[in-house]
């Protein structure tokens, strides 16, 4: 299963299988680049000082959406793009699997550098992405991140029946 949401030189989709390595290479090529930066986020074998089996991901795809393609037209505003693309892999992921690619082209490297680590940092603390560790002794914990409070609007205020106060 695949969403994705395209636009002129810009696509970012969210996927449940393998992510096409190679295919993203292909696509990120562009005439006028002289500086392609691919970033791969991978599974690590540890986390909080414990050893890691595997990650589960969840996400409101749509929102997920929404939020990429918004971390995108940031960065365009920053640096000349002449093409990015971001694809997020959601589900159970194993040790060394590819769970984020980021393809970046621009005309110099310093750009590509600095746009690629920008949507890097910023998908990770905006996006609504969860990630769920499994550790080898059988623990599983919600990892520290996401807060995606970029995704909320600005006038939004909690329904009238929710109380903050603790009785």
């Amino acid at each position: 299963m695949q969403k994705k949401l395209v636009s002129k030189d810009m696509t970012c989709s969210v996927v449940r299988n393998v992510i096409d390595l190679e295919g993203l290479r292909h696509r990120a090529q562009h005439p006028q680049a002289g500086a392609v930066i691919i970033f791969y986020g991978d599974v690590r074998n540890h986390s909080q000082q414990q050893e890691v089996s595997f990650l589960e991901y969840e996400a409101h795809e749509n929102m997920t959406l929404k939020q990429i393609s918004m971390v995108i037209d940031e960065a365009r505003q920053k640096w000349v793009l002449h093409s990015v693309e971001v694809i997020h892999r959601l589900g159970k992921l194993a040790v060394k699997d590819c769970s984020i690619a980021i393809a970046v082209a621009t005309s110099h490297r310093g750009d590509a550098y600095a746009a690629s680590r920008y949507i890097i940092d910023t998908i990770k603390h905006s996006a609504p992405i969860w990630k769920k560790e499994h550790f080898v002794d059988g623990v599983s914990a919600w990892s520290k991140g996401c807060e995606a409070y970029s995704v909320v609007e600005e006038t939004a205020e909690p329904p009238p029946a929710v109380n903050n106060e603790v009785p």
